[in-house]
């Protein structure tokens, strides 16, 4: 009920409808806010006037009207409710901006209008206008001013009971004491209960089980729906409303039948339009309350759905978090290993330099100790003593001052440490760390419509879900054998649709399709059914027939221009089922020897059928046949062709045989036998001979197959 609030207040004052009168747009408007925005246009002459001093339609004042549209009632859909001027004879005229107009009506003979008595609205000025607050429509009205619109009795009524129905809180009409909030109200009893009564003096058990309980509100407002009021005409006050106009689309008087314009309209009875459109209306509102409950339903999915954000953006949250701390932790160990090989570095020049430091200290003690030795050596006055030792310590000097040679005093480790942090591709890799795909496609939408089968190929067809906003780099289509086998896939890539050809016909084929990106591959789609054609439909194939032959009959019908034998196959390749196929001779000269049978797809196509290893053959003449396969002649028939006959092949899978006819007869024995794999329908001609095509026929009535599988074809 809260809802419906704001379809009971005016839209200009906002406050709920008082005395609501219906503008010719349908809309509705309070009696007193509709005469607050009436507007006061200048006075125009009268047509006759205008005629008379011979003036144009520059005689009339229409600088104001250019704001508004006015129309007459044939082309605005407006009705005739009497509350405005409507010219539908009178030429319209435009002002000097364009705007469509119409003239003022021609006046009407002076009426007695009596003073306003105390209450009743005071007159509404000549040529007051009002404009619709919801559409902005405007119009003139008469000289009836607002009392030309009918009153809305039915809103009026239903303001009336919605503001009963909030006034106070409905209480129970079975609590002997103190009665209690009601909580429903049955419709067949009409009573109100509380829980505890309705639980005991209203079961839901037995007959009390089918009664319909409502909220409180609404049983209100229902028991207190207003009698049937009768309505009276606003053209004749004195007369009720007891028909309907339907051209007009409003309910009419007797008086306005005979007297007024709607005396030519089609008029129905008041009671039957009321009943009719109160069923127009309930219709219309189950299309509606179907759209109501699914956005009802809709609702719930977006709530669903800011619930589901919330938690997804925490769990988000928190996985971001915890990827950057341990990038952080990464960081960290990385620094650690790098000072623990900085630290390393710095002991190991600390202990050479230091080890130098102690060779070079003993090095100089005893360089110094023989310095001084020396020079008290030099002191001594005996030449014979001196000379006993001098050879042996110049020696001694010497030797140790080339000890002290080249690279002796030079250090051995330099205070500079030879390493450089090259932290640029780490920072480079730090600034480019975004986010990127992480989750696998969802699973792709099959789009119904467009998927369908013809003869034995299937189309399919079939996209992302709406919201889906995941990479997608290509999709796997998946179909099965036919014949409940497993899925093989026939199709990857980048497409939303897919024809595949050559399958199996007569058979059911499940098919499915999934997505895949760089992080893997999604999951499948609902798996569709598909049936292919029951009888197999084919032509000639251009593409298997050698460059002799000549196809036309949209590749049904097929000659040479060689007189050499040239082989032409089928478009359909068979592997199951039991398939029959005609061929009638259109063009038979000089007595050739077409052939006729069934062939592996690498068959030679430059001699007669059934030459290679590669088919299997009927040859005629116009007296007898033989079967032939590699090259092999046997069961020679008597029985020949000509214009106008007519030759059969039928294939067999169950049995793995095949048998040919001519004009309807078996002609021989059984051809061929243990036939297993692929064979294409096939013919070898010269050029004396016309043949045409005929397929998807039925099996001879002679003949019987045997426990076969699905009739199919395959590529």
């Amino acid at each position: 009920m809260d809802e419906m609030e704001e379809e009971l207040k005016c839209p200009v004052c906002g406050s709920f409808y008082r005395e609501p009168i219906i503008l010719p747009c349908s809309h509705n408007i309070c009696l007193a806010c509709a005469r607050n925005i009436l507007v006061q246009t200048p006075d125009a002459e009268s047509p006759q006037s205008s005629r008379a001093s011979g003036s144009g339609v520059s005689d009339y004042d229409y600088l104001d009207l250019d704001k508004m549209s006015l129309y007459s009632e044939a082309d605005s859909g407006y009705g005739s409710y009497g509350g405005f001027v409507s010219a539908p004879t009178t030429p319209c005229q435009k002002s000097p901006n364009g705007v469509r107009v119409f003239p003022p009506t021609v006046p009407q003979p002076p009426q007695q209008h009596l003073l306003p008595q105390p209450g009743s609205l005071p007159p509404i000025p000549r040529n007051s206008c009002i404009t619709c607050p919801q559409c902005h429509r405007s119009l003139i009205l008469d000289d009836r001013g607002l009392r030309g619109f009918p009153k809305n009795r039915v809103l009026e009524g239903v303001v009336d009971r919605y503001q009963q129905s909030k006034a106070a809180a409905l209480k129970c009409q079975l609590c002997e004491k103190s009665p209690k909030e009601a909580t429903v109200m049955c419709e067949q009893c009409d009573v109100f209960y509380c829980d505890p009564c309705r639980l005991r003096c209203h079961p839901p058990r037995g007959p009390l089980a089918k009664h319909r309980l409502v909220p409180p509100a609404q049983g209100r407002i229902s028991r207190r729906a207003s009698p049937r009021k009768i309505s009276t005409c606003t053209e004749h006050e004195l007369e009720n409303l007891s028909m309907y106009c339907v051209q007009c689309k409003t309910p009419v008087c007797y008086q306005c039948l005979e007297e007024g314009k709607h005396g030519t309209h089609e008029v129905k009875a008041l009671g039957a339009m009321w009943k009719l459109h109160k069923g127009q209306l309930s219709q219309a509102l189950n299309g509606l309350s179907d759209r109501a409950t699914e956005a009802k339903e809709f609702l719930v999915q977006l709530r669903n759905s800011v619930q589901h954000i919330q938690e997804n953006g925490v769990e988000f949250e928190a996985c971001l978090v915890a990827q950057c701390d341990a990038l952080i932790d990464a960081l960290n160990r990385r620094k650690a290993q790098l000072l623990a090989r900085v630290n390393k570095e710095h002991e190991h020049k600390l202990k050479v330099v230091r080890d130098q430091i102690s060779h070079c200290t003993v090095k100089l003690r005893q360089t110094t100790g023989l310095m001084e030795y020396c020079l008290e050596v030099i002191k001594e006055n005996d030449p014979s003593g001196f000379l006993q030792i001098s050879d042996a310590l110049i020696r001694r000097v010497h030797m140790t001052e080339g000890q002290w040679g080249k690279g002796t005093l030079t250090p051995r480790m330099t205070s500079d440490f030879d390493l450089t942090l090259d932290s640029g591709p780490l920072l480079q890799t730090i600034h480019q760390l975004d986010f990127v795909q992480m989750k696998v496609p969802a699973a792709p939408m099959l789009q119904l419509e467009e998927c369908c089968t013809q003869n034995n190929s299937a189309t399919l067809s079939w996209k992302q879900p709406p919201l889906s906003t995941i990479t997608v780099d290509g999709y796997i289509l998946e179909l099965d054998d036919g014949n409940g086998g497993p899925f093989r896939e026939v199709y990857v890539g980048t497409e939303t649709i897919c024809t595949v050809d050559g399958l199996h016909f007569n058979s059911t084929y499940k098919s499915r399709v999934k997505a895949f990106n760089a992080s893997g591959v999604g999951q499948y789609s609902k798996t569709l059914i598909m049936q292919t054609s029951e009888i197999a439909w084919f032509t000639f194939d251009p593409a298997s027939a050698h460059p002799d032959i000549i196809l036309s009959n949209d590749n049904l019908t097929v000659t040479c221009n060689s007189y050499d034998d040239r082989v032409v196959l089928g478009n359909s390749g068979f592997s199951r089922g039991v398939h029959y196929w005609e061929m009638t001779i259109d063009r038979y000269d000089n007595h050739p020897d077409p052939a006729f049978g069934i062939a592996r797809g690498d068959v030679l196509k430059d001699v007669m059928l059934g030459k290679d290893d590669k088919a299997w053959a009927m040859y005629v003449d116009n007296n007898r046949s033989w079967f032939m396969h590699n090259n092999s002649h046997t069961n020679r028939t008597d029985g020949g062709i000509s214009k106008g006959s007519t030759i059969g092949v039928l294939l067999d899978f169950s049995r793995g045989i095949v048998i040919f006819l001519i004009n309807d007869e078996q002609q021989g024995p059984v051809a061929f036998e243990g036939l297993e794999g692929v064979y294409y329908p096939a013919i070898s001609i010269n050029r004396n001979v016309q043949v045409t095509l005929h397929t998807g026929l039925p099996i001879p009535d002679f003949y019987t197959p045997g426990e076969a599988d699905p009739t199919g074809s395959v590529c």
